[in-house]
């Protein structure tokens, strides 16, 4: 681990001020220029394997997190807790309180396409950078960083949140209908940034379909937007 002393390098001023909002000074600024770099970017690395390694952070310091804030809980409510904490869009919001959007450097192209404005590359960016602090400071940085940004969202859900398959199960059930088909449409994109469409089936209903960087949050979307069709209907 890197230690938190002044680094011998100087960050632009622009990610020496982001290196000041997450409370931590980089003895290696190459790892939170590698955070913010995109894959569109010839040469050298990008954020991907910051990412992989940020996402198994994250989920260690939430969890964590969610064990004091809640210690009486069961683990299915804590689950559905972590994956809401831990989901595409909270991660872009979080990116975008940083202000890491402007940061990422991306190819003119990806740029034109306002790839520092998605969400999934937000998200992704969010995750890296805390990869980054993770191998300069410790899990130490990490929470100095995370949790002021995630304590006050652990706070407002008084009541874990609940996915849309869960909910779109429970609904089938209580109307005595078998449980929701979920059946891949189609994946496009390039491999570091696949799209994968999804469509939801229920009995006597007209199917649904959702998009997503992953299968699973293309479920979630499918399952949405039917249970946003079928809102008025009672069991």
């Amino acid at each position: 681990m890197g230690s938190t002393s002044s680094a011998p390098r100087r960050l632009p001023p622009p990610l020496a001020a982001l290196a000041e909002r997450l409370g931590h000074s980089f003895a290696d600024p190459e790892l939170l220029i590698e955070a913010l770099t995109h894959s569109s970017r010839a040469g050298g690395r990008s954020y991907e394997r910051l990412e992989f390694l940020g996402d198994r952070v994250l989920g260690l310091l939430i969890a964590e997190r969610l064990l004091v804030h809640f210690p009486e809980e069961a683990e299915g409510p804590l689950a559905k807790r972590l994956a809401m904490l831990v989901c595409s869009d909270t991660l872009a919001n979080i990116a975008r309180s940083l202000e890491l959007g402007p940061l990422i450097k991306v190819s003119p192209g990806e740029a034109e396409a306002g790839g520092q404005k998605n969400p999934a590359i937000l998200s992704d960016v969010c995750e890296a950078v805390l990869g980054a602090l993770y191998l300069d400071g410790g899990l130490e940085a990490v929470r100095r960083a995370l949790l002021p940004l995630a304590d006050p969202l652990i706070a407002a859900a008084t009541e874990p949140p609940q996915d849309n398959k869960t909910r779109l199960q429970e609904w089938a059930q209580g109307r005595g209908l078998p449980l929701p088909r979920y059946l891949g449409v189609a994946r496009s994109g390039p491999d570091h940034e696949p799209r994968f469409t999804v469509a939801v089936e229920v009995e006597g209903l007209a199917p649904a379909q959702g998009e997503g960087r992953s299968k699973r949050i293309a479920e979630q979307e499918a399952a949405g937007l039917l249970l946003d069709r079928v809102a008025g209907d009672k069991p």
